[in-house]
């Protein structure tokens, strides 16, 4: 469906105000749909034409700042204080005034994605923090894709969507039921596939990395499970010279990230 004509704020724009009962849905009102909140998470999404906007929820100053950045928009926004968003939210959420609903972004089959560059892929990673911050720091690197299962991973909804900064619009999310199988198609079409594993006999930096590339990352704590071990084609580590060696794996991811890159592979 296309959007239709987008509004432009002029700096004289008014809004009616909708009363706080009239406010933004809670996250268990919405029905196959997502809920954005931020600047950087909600301009994103309003700037890309693959996304479609049901209904915004913004503040005064949230809407000044929109013309003022001139931001377009698909739909006329709902002017409403910000303790009517604030109380959909959980108490830590920093919505900086904007919260929108919306469609889902398409998934794309694992069959789709061009044999080329890197693609990074997450072994039941559940927490949407660390998710949030691997998508952020896979658009910085332009990774192709993230890989991840339909089962043991967060929804692209909510606090993902706020710690991604707004990379959900711009690295496509490939869903899949088993992650084995997955790289096993991935092999087949052409993927090096490497797995991070803190106990494992090489570094990721003195290995031969070649392109396509996916680098396999587990949850934290738990690490890579047994079969997706064996379906990858080599484990490494990441050398670390302090006394600490395990990082947090949106760290890990980034670290990963720039060896490989840094590769030129």
């Amino acid at each position: 469906m296309k959007h239709s004509r987008r509004h432009a704020f002029g700096r004289g724009a008014q809004f009616k105000r909708r009363p706080a009962s009239a406010g933004p849905p809670r996250h268990a009102d919405i029905e196959d749909g997502v809920i954005l909140y931020g600047w950087h998470t909600v301009t994103a999404a309003l700037a890309n034409p693959a996304r479609r906007i049901r209904k915004l929820w913004a503040t005064e100053n949230a809407v000044r700042r929109l013309a003022d950045e001139g931001i377009g928009l698909p739909t006329e926004p709902a002017l409403v204080r910000p303790d009517a968003i604030a109380a959909r939210l959980s108490p830590d959420a920093v919505h900086q005034g904007l919260l929108a609903e919306a469609d889902r972004l398409p998934s794309p089959e694992l069959e789709e994605l061009t044999a080329a560059g890197i693609v990074l892929v997450l072994d039941q990673i559940t927490d949407p923090h660390n998710v949030g911050a691997i998508l952020r720091t896979a658009a910085a690197f332009a990774v192709a894709a993230i890989v991840t299962t339909a089962r043991h991973s967060p929804e692209a909804t909510g606090v993902l969507a706020k710690s991604a900064s707004g990379a959900l619009e711009h690295v496509p999310i490939v869903i899949v039921q088993n992650l084995a199988r997955a790289l096993g198609s991935l092999k087949e079409q052409g993927f090096l596939v490497v797995g991070l594993d803190s106990s494992a006999s090489e570094d990721l930096a003195a290995i031969k990395l070649s392109s396509p590339l996916a680098l396999v990352l587990g949850a934290e704590g738990k690490g890579l499970r047994q079969g997706t071990k064996a379906a990858c084609d080599q484990l490494a580590r990441l050398d670390l010279p302090g006394a600490i060696k395990s990082l947090n794996v949106s760290n890990a991811a980034a670290l990963s990230l720039y060896v490989a890159t840094r590769e030129q592979i």
